[in-house]
């Protein structure tokens, strides 16, 4: 499955996925047997991981405290990852990956409310301002990246002003807004074993 790990690059004819449809490598065609249900649901797992970059301690730790959570957990889990401060930053459109916007957050080329936050896990709340820095914004990579922001779109929870370099929060995600493919149960299913 296409993650768009990979920026604009995943929207153009050069990506990888698109050349093949099997995987790569010597032995990439042979037949597989059929997956286990325990498979199925590693796959799901290890497939939202990488999508937003985390390790296996980062992930679990998300899941624990989306279970602690009133409401369906599995729904908890995917809000909790998108309100990552690294995600926020890729769906403003002022990088063109999760990787690139986790690096530029390390980097304190963001700010929110005005401060300066260089930790990519910090979770954003209603009503946050998210802008660039100033000495950032004659940054090519992030002028390049805006210029593509209209092709892949901002998402309903968030409003973005494209003349100032800002971004608010509007609201939390909902589920209807994730339009990735996640089975989000299945995860859920994991680790409830």
């Amino acid at each position: 499955m296409k993650l768009f790990l990979k920026g604009d690059r995943c929207y153009s004819d050069r990506c990888a996925f698109d050349r093949r449809s099997y995987a790569p490598g010597e032995h990439g065609q042979r037949r597989r047997g059929k997956t286990s249900d325990y498979g199925i649901q590693l796959r799901e797992k290890q497939k939202v991981k990488r999508m937003y970059g985390l390790s296996e301690k980062q992930f679990h730790l998300f899941f624990e405290k989306a279970d602690r959570q009133k409401g369906i957990t599995g729904t908890n889990l995917l809000v909790l990852l998108e309100r990552r401060l690294d995600n926020v930053v890729y769906r403003l459109g002022f990088v063109n990956s999760r990787t690139q916007g986790r690096h530029f957050v390390r980097h304190s080329h963001f700010m929110v409310n005005g401060k300066k936050v260089n930790i990519p896990s910090y979770l954003i709340k209603i009503g946050d301002e998210v802008t660039i820095a100033e000495k950032s914004k004659k940054v090519q990579a992030v002028s390049d990246s805006l210029e593509t922001v209209v092709r892949r779109g901002v998402p309903q929870w968030l409003d973005f002003e494209k003349e100032q370099m800002k971004g608010i929060v509007r609201s939390f995600p909902v589920r209807d807004d994730l339009t990735i493919p996640m089975q989000e149960q299945l995860i859920v299913e994991l680790y409830s074993k």
